[in-house]
């Protein structure tokens, strides 16, 4: 890049020698009597900058801050990285140019970046204000400008779009030159590659944001979506300092989605591939690598149960040569025996959305790793699972996802199926007993990843996934369903330390026909605190909103349903009953008598003695939508 500095001299030369001639019998600058020379030098000199002759604008100031901001594959969402920040004082102006890199396949036109413009905090600060936002594309209606401090009918620009379908975003990519005037007491914007220019001009004053009213200091930080940000340079140093355009060392790192259970048998590889981690670097540049960039390793390791540290090693530079010094990542994980639980009818007749396994949340930055074995009648692809993906109370759907390389819902729109068997009828007939290993991951940005390892019947392994689908990364849940089969699961209901607290473990709804008995078997394990450190037995309405009766181990319950039942069992010896449970064998039978239900609990305890407790009764219920599921406090269940 050019910079001032690099042709100061040309400049001082021209002074100086200007200054001379002026002395000389009273000569002017620039003047019809000046050497030709000098005029034919300042011209060429105005031309050149006018028509940018030779290469990039010269802008006083402009230092070299080199460094990317979003994933280079374009997958980054809304909100989850940000450019350094930038200060500006009143009275000053920043001037900053960078390289937007657009999506070649990209359909919306915000897909671009806004610029964030805020109080002088950090942002999750408690005194962390906005004024807004100011976004490169320019649509009336729609959002691309936004906040209580900005007002849009002070924005323009020569590109505008009338929906965010519209074409044209990719007209806003190339090297664009961002500039943020306070100089004239308001506040001016303007975002320019030389095809589309964008202000915003408000020469009111900015209401001043600050704590301390004396600061009059604003930030700016820049927000990709489904693209990226190569910058180049800087007037204003940023908070952090410049970052060089040379070679950068690893500093730190943080490990990103490690399960935080692994079934035993499971290689590194298997059970960390979509682990990535956040490498630091020199100069405050960070970069987001996959799982195919570390080297792993299992403290002690990974052939027996129990807690375990994952050691993961990355050794490479900002620009991926040999790192003179690795850096080291730690994260727990556990390694679990096999349990099974079952999601259907074990002769495959589950119907459409009967069957639902519990909602599990997957933080920002988390993913969820399930092993299950899939069970079909084989007559149709979508006779399989189904992920289903939700916010926490499932009022919002995002995404319906088959096994088959189909879904459906608005996230899915948006996302990248990939998978699409060469043959689906040797698919189909191999995932009846095919071994499935499911992950599902909250990329933190907006968007989540879902994938499918599934080893067939046939000894083949065929995948599925899906990329990029929309979400809300604060409250996003998934669960299972299936049609025309059923699903094992390997599962625990519980910490295994027993230290489960109050409704914190849910295991999956079981529907029960009316005029059916569905019964569970499993192993209760206690801490022994408590009587009601045991297994419950929750009656609902399929999405839970009706609560029939919820019903504990030892002769006791509540809910309407529970008030107008009979509770028989009340062992004699509660002290033995109790020191008993903990490794208790139990079978819970649950009867839909059309408008009752009967709950009856065996439990063989570990003293050899078989215990009973029954609830009988239980009213009323709507038997078309009657459900049960598990629960537990201060203990755990496995399944079998």
């Amino acid at each position: 890049m050019k910079y001032l500095n690099k042709i100061a001299t040309v400049f001082c030369a021209i002074a100086l020698a200007t200054m001379a001639l002026t002395s000389c019998e009273g000569g002017d600058l620039f003047s019809i009597d000046s050497p030709d020379w000098l005029s034919s030098k300042a011209d060429s000199i105005a031309e050149a900058k006018k028509n940018n002759q030779g290469g990039e604008d010269v802008i006083e100031g402009m230092e070299e801050d080199v460094y990317t901001v979003g994933a280079t594959d374009y997958s980054t969402g809304w909100w989850a990285q940000f450019s350094k920040y930038y200060q500006i004082p009143e009275g000053e102006k920043w001037i900053a140019q960078f390289n937007l890199n657009i999506n070649p396949a990209a359909t919306n036109t915000y897909k671009n970046y806004a610029m964030i413009i805020c109080n002088d905090e950090d942002r999750g600060a408690a005194n962390y204000k906005e004024y807004g936002a100011i976004r490169y594309d320019y649509q009336p209606s729609g959002n691309s400008e936004w906040g209580d401090y900005i007002d849009r009918s002070l924005a323009t620009s020569d590109l505008e779009f009338a929906t965010d379908t519209d074409s044209g975003v990719d007209k806003l990519g190339g090297k664009v030159t961002l500039t943020v005037d306070r100089t004239g007491g308001g506040l001016i914007v303007t975002m320019t590659n030389g095809t589309v220019t964008k202000t915003y001009t408000q020469t009111s004053p900015l209401v001043n944001l600050n704590a301390d009213q004396s600061n009059t200091t604003i930030r700016c930080f820049l927000v990709p979506e489904g693209s990226y940000i190569n910058w180049l340079g800087s007037t204003i140093e940023p908070i952090g300092g410049f970052t060089s355009a040379e070679d950068k060392q690893p500093l730190s790192m943080t490990l990103n989605g490690v399960p935080k259970k692994v079934l035993q048998g499971a290689t590194l590889e298997e059970a960390f591939a979509n682990v990535t981690a956040t490498v630091q670097f020199e100069t405050g540049v960070s970069l987001d690598v996959t799982a195919a960039d570390l080297t792993f390793q299992a403290i002690p390791d990974m052939a027996n149960l129990g807690a375990k540290t994952l050691v993961a090693v990355y050794s490479k530079t900002y620009k991926g040569e040999a790192a003179a010094q690795p850096v080291i990542g730690y994260a727990s994980f556990e390694v679990v025996d096999k349990m099974y639980t079952i999601l259907g009818n074990a002769d495959n007749t589950t119907g459409w959305w009967e069957a639902h396994s519990e909602k599990v949340r997957v933080a920002p930055k988390e993913t969820f790793v399930s092993t299950f074995t899939n069970y079909t009648n084989g007559a149709a692809n979508w006779n399989n699972f189904l992920w289903v993906l939700t916010n926490v109370d499932g009022s919002t759907e995002y995404a319906v996802l088959r096994a088959d390389n189909y879904g459906w819902g608005a996230g899915y729109d948006a996302c990248t199926p990939s998978g699409g068997q060469s043959d689906w009828v040797a698919w189909l007939a191999a995932m009846d007993g095919a071994k499935v290993t499911s992950y599902v991951t909250n990329n933190g940005d907006g968007t989540a990843d879902v994938k499918a390892v599934m080893v067939g019947t046939d000894g083949v392994t065929y995948e599925q996934s899906y990329i990029g689908i929309q979400i809300d990364s604060e409250d996003f849940y998934t669960h299972f369903t299936i049609e025309g089969g059923h699903l094992e699961f390997d599962d625990v209901l519980g910490e295994e330390d027993n230290s489960t607290g109050w409704w914190t473990a849910h295991s999956p709804y079981i529907y029960v026909p009316a005029g059916q008995t569905y019964t569970r078997s499993f192993v209760n394990y206690t801490n022994g605190s408590a009587n009601w450190n045991n297994f419950l037995v929750v009656l609902t309405n399929q999405d839970g909103t009706t609560e029939y009766s919820v019903l504990r181990a030892d002769n006791y319950g509540w809910g309407a349903g529970y008030d107008a039942c009979t509770p028989s069992g009340g062992q004699s010896d509660w002290v033995a009953w109790l020191a008993a449970m903990d490794g208790a064998k139990v079978t819970v039978s649950v009867t839909n008598n059309g408008r009752s239900a009967d709950v009856k609990c065996v439990m063989v305890g570990n003293d050899g003695v078989t215990y009973y407790q029954d609830y009988i009764g239980i009213s009323p219920i709507d038997g078309e939508d009657f459900y049960f599921h598990f629960t537990c406090e201060g203990s755990h269940l496995v399944f079998e």
